[in-house]
């Protein structure tokens, strides 16, 4: 059974096609950046997101099949 603190972070990246970061789901969500961190842990081995740098940042993406899924 998924988690809430995934089910969330999965619902907020839906909602935000342009990527997050860590920093920004963490305030979004109300988790530290720490619970959010591990959620995106499971969420990378499961390979429904996908991570890229962006100079410092790391901008977090749901990936295109895990969005088509409702």
């Amino acid at each position: 059974m998924e988690s809430k603190v995934k089910q969330n972070i999965i619902s907020l990246l839906r909602n935000n096609s342009q990527g997050l970061t860590i920093a920004g789901l963490a305030e979004r969500l109300q988790f530290s950046r720490h619970t959010v961190t591990v959620g995106l842990a499971e969420l990378k081995g499961e390979r429904a997101i996908t991570i890229r740098k962006v100079g410092m940042a790391k901008l977090i993406y749901l990936k295109d099949i895990e969005r088509r899924v409702v």
